[in-house]
């Protein structure tokens, strides 16, 4: 099969927002995450520098901060934060729910030669 299609709603949620995308869509290389996050919750501070995973945190809707480090990032509906592997984050909702689409994969340390070339689109259609 060339495709895998799961709903949110068929997935167990973790942590009381987090459904796992990734094993149920049969992902290789790619860890996909969706977040609903109810007023006030906080996920868990981690870093990925064991795994090397970096991961890119994109709000769909509502407001939340994400901690980086010592930092706190305000987040929007729309905005995207990429966060490095070895770097601490937590989500950290307000008064409102939001919800997050995460995405994480192994950080490529080699980007020369053809390996990258063939990862940067010419066009975009649509």
């Amino acid at each position: 099969m060339t495709y895998s299609k799961v709903n949110t709603d068929d997935v167990e949620k973790v942590s009381n927002a987090m459904h796992f995308l990734g094993e149920p869509l049969d992902c290789q290389q790619v860890g996909v995450t969706m977040a609903r996050c109810d007023p006030h919750w906080k996920g868990q501070p981690h870093d990925h520098t064991a795994d090397g995973h970096e991961e890119v945190y994109i709000l769909i809707d509502g407001e939340a901060t994400v901690r980086v480090d010592d930092e706190d990032v305000m987040m929007q509906s729309g905005d995207a934060i990429w966060i490095s592997p070895e770097s601490t984050r937590q989500i950290r909702n307000g008064d409102s729910e939001s919800s997050f689409v995460l995405v994480s994969a192994p950080e490529d340390t080699d980007t020369s030669g053809d390996e990258l070339s063939k990862w940067i689109p010419d066009s975009v259609q649509g």
